[in-house]
């Protein structure tokens, strides 16, 4: 299990982001994990809801959530949005393109 980002969050928070980001329910029995609903609200999120997500969290868990996507998870202008909104912020390094899925074919 990972461990929480979300430690310290008004309760509920992370319950709201969820039934606002998703509309689809989880893929096997596990509940999404929060890091999961957090790169989501990240890619979806309007300004009001950025500003919202960077009073909540903190501009160092945002990064740590940025650092812990996976493929898929962020998009590629809202990674660079953020990118440079929280390199500014915290000063910490975060890589210049969102995670990617690779899939080599082999030739026959």
């Amino acid at each position: 299990m990972e461990t929480s980002l979300a430690s310290g969050l008004p309760k509920g928070f992370l319950s709201e982001l969820e039934k606002k980001f998703f509309w689809w329910e989880p893929v096997g029995s596990q509940p999404r994990s929060d890091t999961r609903i957090l790169a989501q609200a990240m890619s979806m999120a309007g300004f009001e809801e950025v500003r919202r997500l960077e009073q909540m969290l903190g501009y160092d868990r945002l990064v740590e959530t940025m650092l812990r996507a996976e493929p898929g998870w962020i998009d590629e202008r809202s990674w660079e949005f953020w990118r440079g909104r929280l390199m500014r912020a915290t000063g910490r390094s975060i890589p210049d393109a969102a995670p990617v899925r690779w899939f080599h074919v082999g030739s026959v």
